[in-house]
């Protein structure tokens, strides 16, 4: 399996339009982050992780040749509005891309892009998705994937778990009946919004510790913000932690 960060930022992205502090204005190619998403490359399929809004760059600069199927976690607009780019997929591939998520993600995704999901005519090229509502752990192109529930903030979203790797972006709580699902992990992709607390993300520090509960071999940190100075606070992780960047390839 390798895992690609394509995104490593917050909704707002790194450097965040105007500002002028420390880290927007950073040469570190670390500190430049698009908006958070990853793929998982396993038996010649690509799975995506959500559609970011800065999904036509991470392609390009990631070389993302196919996207076989898509997991959505939640459909906040820095996660999904760069649905639309998966249409060149559709052309490359000559067919349909699986799309999966909750009830309330099928919702809000067709209903923010009607368009994509109208079965009527029409003049030009649209993306051809075909949703598929998750309830319980499934199979995908001979890999298991177990949906995990989690919260963010009050909003119930999705992680998941696709063999012995997790992807847990935007989350603030992981519920007691989740953790179980999160046994044995090799690796984990997990929040860690910024230093101190927010209602709506882990912290660092409570990222750390939910690593350290879980014990994977490799952890990184993502949905980075512009507080985040990828080599001060590189210099404090655990052995085995590492801050998530763009274009950031881990095999497993």
């Amino acid at each position: 399996m390798r895992i690609t960060v394509l995104g490593s930022g917050t909704s707002s992205g790194v450097p965040m339009i105007g500002c002028e502090c420390k880290v927007c204005k950073s040469s570190n190619p670390k500190n430049k982050r698009t908006r958070s998403s990853a793929a998982v490359e396993i038996n010649d399929r690509v799975f995506l992780l959500d559609t970011s809004t800065d999904l036509r760059q991470q392609a390009l600069e990631n070389d993302l040749q196919r996207v076989d199927a898509v997991l959505f976690t939640h459909a906040h607009a820095d996660h999904i509005h760069g649905i639309d780019e998966l249409r060149v997929y559709n052309l490359r591939q000559l067919a349909p891309i699986p799309c999966y998520g909750n009830a309330a993600i099928g919702e809000k995704i067709s209903k923010y892009f009607n368009y994509v999901f109208d079965q009527g005519e029409s003049e030009s090229f649209r993306p051809y998705l075909e949703f598929q509502r998750v309830e319980g752990e499934f199979e995908l192109f001979g890999v298991n994937v177990i949906p995990v529930p989690l919260l963010h903030g009050r909003m119930p979203v999705l992680g998941y778990r696709i063999g012995d790797f997790a992807y847990l972006t935007d989350v603030s709580r992981i519920p007691d009946t989740s953790w179980c699902l999160l046994d044995n992990l090799e690796c984990v992709i997990l929040d860690a919004l910024r230093i101190w607390p927010h209602k709506t993300h882990f912290s660092i520090a409570q990222a750390l510790e939910v690593i350290e509960r879980l014990r994977p071999r490799r952890a990184a940190l993502t949905h980075l913000s512009h507080v985040i100075d990828y080599d001060t606070v590189s210099m404090d992780l655990p052995k085995g932690t590492a801050l998530g960047y763009d274009g950031m390839i881990i095999d497993l």
